[in-house]
This record gives structure tokens, C-alpha cells and sequence, in this order.
């Protein structure tokens, strides 16, 4: 993208499109069942347990898609239980948010899905090749018009708040494993033209465990999610101790620092992980009506889930099994992508 942005004419938001924020209806949530070996080792197992526990207590509150290889459509049906439908598709990894289609709308109510570039967080892991087609086979399958973006992108990089404003961290971004082409300045023009966006705003940093073959190099769902408009939920510790002490100071000097997209200063709500937690409360899913959160039996789940019943009285808080999830490299978040009103998923 040159600096006159001359391919901002056929961007979603030049066309009117936007993503909606995460707390709006949704028609569904999308999932990828776990098929990675290598990165699960002799957890697999616990791994597909745990990603079906998430799918059916989503479940309860949104249908969910399980898009999975070929073959396993069965197995994840029985293993899933009702309204979660099996859709198979080739895949290499388990993560939705990241290598999934991100969906934008329009004024009209019609939903296209963007299609980013993939490359298994700056190339960790091979194959990635079907994972990377995944975002337009599942568009295709939608019967959605699908935009490809000339750069790339993981959804658990950014959230948006669907007014116009995105949050990001320039520790993934700006890593020339992504996009070394690309400055920030030319990234920032990117997120506007195929987010529907027209304020970047940039934290220096996600999770300092977020490296690492397992790593995404930083993403922002690690340590922050929107509660509204304008009300941001920030990770950060008090523990001296901890190496996101610092690193969740500085994040949150940033946010206050800046306006969104509606002139507003952010109203950031703190949550201390505690010292004994494996898991990002962070790390949720905000489905209809309910906040899917990841817990690990430790003393810290109670107060992470009362502070988080605390900013979403309207919600049910769930929590559901985080430790297998945080030792792939994610949690609730990181395996779910919502799929928004005005999609029809019964053509699957």
C-alpha cells in the first residue's frame, strides 16, 4: 500500500464496511477443532476435551461452527453435542480467531468477510497453507463476498469497538516477521481501510509469555478486551514481581493517553491476574448474553470471574477449562471468532 493509499478504493471501508464490535448479536460463533500434533503433544487429547467443553458452553448461548478436517465431522458432532455444527474443511491449526474470516457489514445489514494474510505467527509453524485459505473457503461456504487484504493479519492482533476504533500492540505489529515491508504508518492506513476504522490506537505490549514457538508475539487479547463503548478492560498485575507489572503500566498510560474515534478519553477497567493463574482472564469470549472466561482452578478464578460479573451485569459468566488452552498459546478468545447478525448460517 503506497502512501496515497490508492487501493483504499476498494477496501471495505471505502465500500461502507465495518466490523462490529464483539458485544453486538451475533448469529453464531466460529471454531477450529484441534489438529495440530506437534504443538499439543500428549495433551491432544485434553485439547479436543477442552475445545469441546468451550463449544458447548457457547452453545448454550449462540450456535457454534466447528469447522474441522475432513473426515472428523462425525466424532466432533458426538464429542460437541446439539447446537454445534460440524463443518468440514481442510485445516492445519485450531485457532479461529487468528486464521479465520473476520466479518465486516454494512449499513444495509450485508456481511462480506475479509480475508487476511496468514502465516502461522511469522512462519512458527508448517504447513500453514490450509489454514491461510480457511478465512475464503468459509466465506465461500456463507455464500458472503470475500475481500482480500494485501497484508497480514491475526484477529487476536486487534479488537475493535464498532465505532470506529481499533486497539492494537506494536510488540505483534510491528514484528518483521508479519509485514517487513510495511512501517507502522502504512499498517495504521491498513487497519482503517479494511477494518472500517478511522482511529488506530497502539499499546506497546502484549503478555510477556506471548513468545516462543507456541507465541503469537504479543496479541492484544492477551491483555485487553472492550467491555462497551468507550470501557476498556486492561490485564494488569500488581505484583511486583511479575514481568507484566511494568509492561501493563505502560499499556495502560498509553490508553489513557489518547481519544477513540468518538472523542472520547477510555474508561479502562483493571483486572489483576493474581500470582498463582496459568490463564489471561482477559482471554474471553464475549458471546450472547454471557462472558466464556478461562479458569484453572486456582485461587485467582473467583475474583477474575467476580470482577468480570462485576462489568457485565447484563452477562452470564462461565467459566470453562483455560490450562490446556494457555498451554497451546491462547484461551477462549483466541479459538472463537463471532460471526455477526445478518449471516445465515443454516446454508452450511
Amino acid at each position: 500500500m503506497d502512501q496515497d493509499r490508492a487501493t483504499a478504493v476498494l477496501s471495505p471501508a471505502a465500500r461502507g464496511f465495518s466490523m462490529p464490535a464483539e458485544w453486538e448479536e451475533h448469529a453464531g460463533c466460529l471454531m477450529q477443532w484441534p489438529s495440530r500434533s506437534e504443538l499439543w503433544g500428549d495433551r491432544l487429547d485434553d485439547a479436543t476435551r477442552d475445545y469441546a467443553a468451550v463449544a458447548r458452553a457457547i452453545a448454550a448461548y449462540e450456535p457454534v461452527v466447528m469447522v474441522c478436517s475432513p473426515g472428523l465431522g462425525a466424532i466432533v458432532q458426538e464429542l460437541c453435542g446439539p447446537g454445534v455444527t460440524a463443518l468440514e474443511i481442510p485445516i492445519n491449526d485450531s485457532w479461529a480467531r487468528d486464521s479465520g474470516p473476520i466479518f465486516v457489514r454494512d449499513q444495509s445489514g450485508t456481511v462480506a468477510v475479509v480475508s487476511f494474510g496468514f502465516n502461522a505467527w511469522g512462519n512458527r509453524w508448517q504447513p500453514h497453507d490450509d489454514d491461510a485459505r480457511l478465512a475464503g473457503l468459509v466465506g465461500e461456504r456463507l455464500d458472503l463476498e470475500v475481500i482480500h487484504a494485501p497484508f497480514v493479519l491475526e484477529g487476536g492482533a486487534f479488537l475493535v469497538d464498532g465505532e470506529g476504533t481499533v486497539l492494537t500492540t506494536e510488540q505483534c505489529l510491528l514484528n518483521p516477521n508479519r509485514n517487513p515491508t510495511w512501517s507502522r504508518q502504512m499498517l495504521d492506513a491498513g487497519l482503517r481501510d479494511y477494518l472500517g476504522a478511522t482511529t488506530v490506537i497502539w499499546l506497546p505490549y502484549g503478555h510477556s509469555l506471548d513468545v516462543g514457538p507456541a507465541g503469537t508475539d504479543g496479541h492484544i487479547d492477551g491483555v485487553a478486551q472492550y467491555v462497551g463503548p468507550g470501557r476498556v478492560l486492561l490485564e494488569a498485575p500488581t505484583d511486583p514481581g511479575s514481568p507484566d507489572t511494568d509492561r501493563g503500566r505502560d499499556n495502560l498510560a498509553a490508553l489513557l493517553a489518547v481519544v477513540d474515534a468518538r472523542g472520547r478519553t477510555l474508561e479502562v477497567a483493571l483486572l489483576d491476574p493474581g500470582t498463582q493463574t496459568t490463564v489471561s482472564y482477559a482471554n474471553h469470549y464475549l458471546a450472547n448474553g454471557a462472558v466464556i472466561v478461562p479458569v484453572d482452578g486456582s485461587t485467582d478464578d473467583a475474583p477474575a470471574l467476580a470482577r468480570l460479573a462485576e462489568l457485565h451485569p447484563d452477562r452470564v459468566v462461565v467459566g470453562v477449562p483455560g490450562a490446556t488452552l494457555a498451554f497451546g498459546g491462547g484461551g477462549p478468545h483466541c479459538i472463537t471468532q463471532q460471526i455477526p447478525r445478518g449471516v445465515d448460517l443454516s446454508v452450511l
